[in-house]
């Protein structure tokens, strides 16, 4: 059945501008991911992570990203953050065992965005700002390439425009760099463009945004036996502390890499072996 021009008007200006997303149930659930086209907030009942007791080797961030975000839950000023640095050292893992940690005291919700959803990123903060929860809005592995537009949308959450950013929001991201873009491109762009202060101001500053900068670097043999080793104490696990350093430091060399989420690997494989259930 073909359609009438005004129905074609009418799907086509329905495309360009989706409805409004319905109002979750905030109860339903601690956490939930946003999706666009259609905008709508998919509740997460179970939150993949792990205990923040197990996190090694990152006292000083831990510490530091629980107190921000314990204020921000009692209605207190807090900063954005961006906690950045090497692969598998526990970024992501950290926020969302704080968001489990904190949640458990008071009540806060935790919104995953995509960062390939990031250009709907307005319409998610006008469904956010009339929630009567406090939110922390995350974004995992953000990052920019040369002719990426993404990060102008960013803008709304951390500087929020003329509306300001909601006060029941507070923004996280991850990023395996320091200024949300490789290195290589910014150089280049400096050396060929015929402003170089003015080429990467824009896409270089949006880091200086967040109010918190929190380093994450690679882990060291100690620390790694330590991740280790916390795994198989939790999760029960016997082993002695020689077979432990032996079959982890092999595990390590056949990696080439040595990180929390190298730790976490072994140990799958190990419980795996041991036939301990995770």
């Amino acid at each position: 059945m073909s359609l009438t021009p005004e129905e074609r008007i009418a799907a086509a200006l329905e495309r360009i501008a989706p409805p409004p997303a319905e109002t979750p149930d905030w109860a339903a659930a601690p956490a939930f991911v946003w999706h666009a086209n259609p905008d709508r907030l998919v509740p997460v009942p179970r939150v993949n992570r792990v205990e923040i007791d197990l996190l090694v080797g990152i006292d000083r961030s831990r510490d530091t990203l629980l107190d921000n975000t314990r204020r921000f839950a009692a209605g207190l000023p807090a900063n954005n953050a961006l906690l950045w640095g090497a692969r598998g050292m526990g970024k992501s893992s950290l926020v969302k065992a704080v968001h489990a940690t904190v949640s458990a005291e008071t009540s806060l919700t935790l919104v995953e965005v995509l960062r390939e959803d990031l250009p709907s990123i307005g319409r998610l903060l006008t469904l956010l700002r009339n929630a009567p929860v406090r939110i922390v809005l995350f974004c995992d592995d953000l990052s920019f390439s040369h002719d990426d537009e993404h990060y102008k949308s960013l803008k709304a959450v951390l500087d929020g425009g003329v509306e300001g950013r909601p006060d029941n929001v507070l923004f996280y991201a991850t990023s395996n760099r320091r200024h949300l873009m490789p290195r290589d491109m910014i150089e280049n762009e400096r050396s060929t463009a015929i402003s170089p202060s003015e080429a990467t101001e824009e896409k270089v500053s949006l880091s200086d945004r967040f109010g918190l900068w929190l380093g994450f670097h690679p882990c060291s043999q100690d620390d790694y036996l330590a991740m280790v080793r916390g795994y198989c104490d939790a999760y029960g696990v016997a082993i002695s502390d020689a077979e432990l350093r032996a079959e982890a430091i092999e595990w390590q060399a056949t990696r080439g890499a040595r990180s929390g989420r190298v730790a976490w690997q072994f140990f799958t494989d190990l419980a795996g072996r041991r036939g301990v259930s995770i």
